[in-house]
């Protein structure tokens, strides 16, 4: 079966896709990955087809204000669907498609009679057991979680309307605006695989048919992969290291953050790696290294803890390690995940990225380090996410699909 799997986004949102493709690929499938150019080296590498897509919002940025920033994700979204409907050109047996694209993909998908699976990495379906996990809210009570979570959605589908009515005008669709498709597929239980672990979020009790919780989709790395030497060196020239990174987020605040960390790593007494990210981070020393992308799987587990952004796939590789961590939320989904990883014990309560400070981390650091508690909680939480097989899932998914069609 040719299958293609199309995700937009930061390299957080497009990374777990790599892992999930390549367990397809093992199992006999065609699979490509539609995303933005700078991700290709990433899916050849796990052995996939790349297509490209204009899917980078880096190229977008630089706004400020929620109208303005409304503006200018309705302009990539539009630029997404132009860019979609071209990949669509070698016709796959089935699309995957992730929480930006799958808006998109439903029109493609009703063009072309190609069927569809949402394969998300947030739960986005109202429910009463959490509030809009993109907003940052903090709890309403059930029957407010579920109407701010609807709200969130219509909010989705105005940045959408412009890029559909422009999508389907082109695929020779008869007119039908984002939010009535989105109420389409909802009434036929259109299915949505949820590519994280339900230890971090078990599957809302108030969910309709088709929504899943399937357990995460790790990135691919190569089984031959090392670390870098220099990596190697200073894992062994004592105590277990902390490690700091924002990943795509704080870009152009890497010296306030370089400084503050390492401020915080000396006064907690301890020895630190920062990754440096789009944030640019650096710092020299003997008890201080800097480092690039290292795939996650072969470094956290030597770790004495973690300090991140709480984005979906580094808080499930920080807890798949077994180790504690300090979550510093900057937008979007993270605030949701970070308080998660505190609801279980395996991190201290998240502290807001603007209010960080070197003596606030330090704090932090020191009760996730010298605190067992923290650890024996993470610990808990691997053997769980142990348990889940989330590719597996998608693969039975699919051959459910391909009997009954």
């Amino acid at each position: 079966m040719g299958i293609l799997i199309a995700a937009a986004g930061s390299r957080g949102d497009v990374v777990p896709y790599t892992g999930l493709g390549a367990e397809l690929r093992r199992a006999g499938h065609d699979v490509a990955v539609a995303t933005a150019e700078t991700f290709a080296p990433l899916v050849r590498g796990a052995g996939l087809d790349f297509r490209s897509l204009p899917a980078d919002p880096r190229g977008h940025g630089g706004v400020s204000g929620k109208r303005e920033l409304m503006r200018t994700a309705a302009s990539f979204i539009t630029e997404l669907g132009q860019g979609f409907a071209d990949v669509m050109a070698d016709g796959p047996d089935l699309l995957l498609l992730s929480t930006t694209t799958a808006p998109l993909g439903w029109h493609i998908a009703e063009a072309t009679g190609t069927p569809s699976i949402g394969v998300y990495l947030q739960p986005t379906a109202p429910t009463g057991d959490f509030p809009p996990v993109v907003t940052g809210s903090r709890w309403l009570g059930r029957p407010a979680n579920r109407m701010a979570g609807r709200f969130a959605l219509r909010m989705a589908d105005r940045v959408f309307e412009q890029a559909v009515a422009k999508l389907r005008h082109r695929l020779q669709l008869p007119p039908a605006s984002a939010s009535a498709m989105r109420r389409r597929q909802e009434q036929t239980n259109w299915p949505i695989l949820h590519g994280f672990s339900t230890v971090l979020a078990p599957r809302p009790s108030d969910w309709r048919p088709g929504l899943e919780v399937v357990g995460n989709w790790w990135p691919f790395h190569d089984p031959s992969d090392r670390l870098p030497t220099a990596l190697e060196d200073f894992l062994s020239a004592g105590p277990r290291p902390v490690l700091i990174g924002f990943g795509s987020m704080a870009a152009g605040d890497g010296e306030r953050l370089s400084e503050l960390a390492v401020r915080a790593l000396r006064r907690a007494g301890l020895r630190g790696i920062l990754q440096a990210g789009s944030a640019g981070l650096a710092a020299d020393g003997d008890d201080v290294l800097t480092i690039g992308d290292v795939p996650h799987a072969l470094l956290f587990p030597r770790l004495a803890a973690v300090v991140h952004h709480a984005g979906a796939g580094t808080s499930a590789a920080a807890l798949r390690a077994g180790v504690p961590a300090v979550t510093v939320p900057v937008a979007a989904d993270q605030p949701f995940w970070g308080g998660r990883l505190a609801v279980l014990g395996a991190a201290t309560d998240p502290i807001p990225f603007r209010s960080l400070t070197a003596e606030r981390l330090a704090d932090s650091l020191d009760r996730v380090v010298k605190q067992q508690a923290y650890t024996r909680a993470a610990v808990r939480g691997a053997r769980h996410m142990m348990t889940e097989d989330g590719a597996g899932q998608v693969l039975k998914t699919i051959r459910q699909m391909a009997r009954c069609s």
